[in-house]
């Protein structure tokens, strides 16, 4: 039986009275595993005000208490992981080992999080006039919401829910409907901690459930990951009504690989980023810019690296890839690389077509490797967010580096090179936020911020680490004097 999708508002399993719904299907099978309310407004209304009720007493909870259901949170994670690993297959299409990866990272994030009794601690100056002491709180915001993309269900949460109520705020998740299913088991567990009633919520919908969140006025703070236009689009949005936004965009990640490389590693790494998770993730490799003789033989292995990926459904451990999430997503990535084609694009590996025996009905698309680009035209300027990597030459590191920064995107760039020189230069001229030396997915643990540049990102601090205490807090400057003359002798 499909699985009806619930919201968790103020500690409370509620049926959505909303009257659409939509399917969730299992990307390789077709088949129906769960059913998604587009919640009202008027639902997210309850969430938040349940949310607000719940502030008072959690923020003036001491934090060594509040990260007390964190470390209860990663034991329910650890214990659940394999089932939390297979509902992110069930509901997403990518491999049980990648699964396994999100769940991990999420679970540094828990960790990182609890950290925050020290994270939190503010800054002292004795006499810093005479007589005149001066200090920095940091103090929680109230309720902060977060709006998630279908790519990562398990992990982009927490990038920020862990650090937001460490912090002592509330929160509000409005997963992607089209993964509903990972972040409701999350909720079940966070009942099992005991954490309070109204510190979390999650209301499942659409556009009408983003919007109500964006205009709320007790919603102080919003995080966000997805495309480019929508990343815009929710950061003016939150801007206006007077909130904090951390808006994620989308991308197209160069990686320049050099001659004096390690070709048959670096063929090997980038195969991984390309068509990991279907090249469903913000920091997929997109393009290689190959420099100089390092054309012929990466296009050699990067060929028959693809041409042999196992394709099939992620459930299988056997599997390398899975299927793309839906057959619109399907569709728009086989027109993609038809018109790269009619740009003059070379298909070394054309994955287009596939059939899986016995998973006819999936959205799957074999790797695609595609020679001869055009550097300047629709498709090596478009995120395809599929199993697509587009080769590009340039005659030198310099070329190549100006290629990377012509474009709009800035999430990241990685180079595979032996020389320190040419990294070095590298990593001091690039545009972006996250960058890899001999690395193909250059995901920062959770110490460090999952940075972003130009068109990939929108505000200033980023999710995780300390970035992520940072957002999840105000700042509060206190000046104080204590006359003698003014104090009480006993």
């Amino acid at each position: 039986m499909p699985t009806v999708i619930r919201n968790l508002i103020g500690g409370e399993w509620r049926e959505s009275a909303a009257t659409s719904r939509l399917p969730v299907l299992n990307p390789a099978t077709a088949e129906l595993i769960g059913e998604v309310p587009l919640s009202t407004a008027v639902e997210v209304n309850a969430a938040v005000q349940a949310a607000a009720a719940a502030f008072p007493d959690w923020r003036r909870t001491p934090v060594t208490e509040r990260v007390q259901f964190l470390f209860k949170l990663k034991d329910r994670l650890e214990t659940h992981f394999e089932e939390l690993a297979r509902l992110v297959t069930l509901e997403c299409g990518k491999t049980l080992a990648e699964s396994c990866g999100e769940w991990r990272r999420a679970i540094e994030n828990v960790e990182m999080a609890a950290g925050a009794p020290a994270l939190l601690q503010g800054e002292f100056s004795e006499d810093i006039a005479k007589g005149v002491d001066e200090f920095v709180l940091r103090q929680p915001l109230g309720v902060c919401a977060c709006i998630c993309p279908f790519n990562f269900p398990g992990m982009i949460p927490f990038w920020f829910m862990p650090y937001a109520i460490a912090c002592g705020n509330t929160y509000v998740v409005k997963p992607s409907e089209r993964v509903p299913l990972s972040m409701q088991r999350v909720a079940e567990l966070t009942e099992q901690i005991g954490l309070p009633k109204g510190v979390f919520n999650v209301v499942n919908g659409g556009r009408e459930a983003v919007e109500a969140l964006l205009d709320h006025p007790l919603v102080r703070a919003v995080s966000f990951v997805g495309s480019t236009a929508t990343a815009r689009a929710v950061y003016a949005r939150a801007a206006a009504n007077g909130k904090r936004a951390q808006c994620q965009g989308g991308a197209k990640n160069p990686v320049i690989v050099l001659p004096d490389a390690d070709i048959e590693s670096a063929a090997r790494i980038v195969t991984d980023s390309a068509f990991g998770c279907a090249g469903q993730r913000c920091l997929a490799a997109s393009l290689v810019v190959t420099v100089g003789e390092a054309r012929e033989s990466f296009g050699a292995a990067i060929r028959d690296a693809a041409h042999h990926r196992i394709v099939g459904n992620g459930l299988d451990e056997k599997v390398e890839m899975g299927p793309v999430i839906s057959p619109e997503s399907k569709s728009r990535i086989e027109n993609l690389v038809a018109k790269a084609i009619t740009e003059g694009a070379r298909p070394l590996v054309d994955g287009r077509g596939a059939k899986i025996p016995g998973f006819e009905r999936g959205n799957f698309i074999r790797p695609t490797v595609l020679d001869q680009l055009d550097g300047g035209g629709e498709v090596a300027r478009t995120e395809i967010f599929g199993p697509v990597l587009g080769l590009i030459q340039a005659r030198n590191v310099d070329e190549a580096i100006e290629f990377v920064n012509r474009g709009v995107y800035g999430n990241m760039a990685c180079i595979f090179t032996s020389s320190g020189a040419s990294a070095r230069k590298f990593r001091q001229e690039v545009e972006v936020g996250n960058v890899g030396v001999n690395i193909g997915v250059a995901a920062p643990m959770a110490p460090f911020p999952f940075s972003g540049a130009r068109e990939s990102f929108f505000g200033d601090l980023h999710g995780q680490g300390r970035h992520a205490i940072e957002f999840f807090t105000q700042t509060k400057v206190v000046v104080e004097r204590w006359p003698k003359e003014w104090t009480r002798k006993f």
